[in-house]
């Protein structure tokens, strides 16, 4: 946002809370968002992530869910 003013966005998609709901999270000490849509991704192939979220190259996806 211009004029230095600070707002959460998703990690994966950038929209705010004016366009979608959050969910808060936290990872290696630091607050992030994520919106409903990209759970899955953060779950399942937290490795698209990467550039977005420090580390999610190395992060496992969840197994077992059938």
């Amino acid at each position: 946002m211009s004029g230095g003013e600070s707002t959460s966005t998703c990690l994966a998609c950038d929209r705010d809370s004016n366009a979608t709901p959050l969910l808060a999270l936290e990872y290696r000490g630091k607050r992030l968002w994520i919106c409903p849509q990209h759970v899955p991704i953060l779950i399942h192939d937290p490795t698209r992530l990467a550039g977005r979220l420090p580390g999610a190259e190395s992060l496992s996806p969840a197994e077992g869910h059938d």
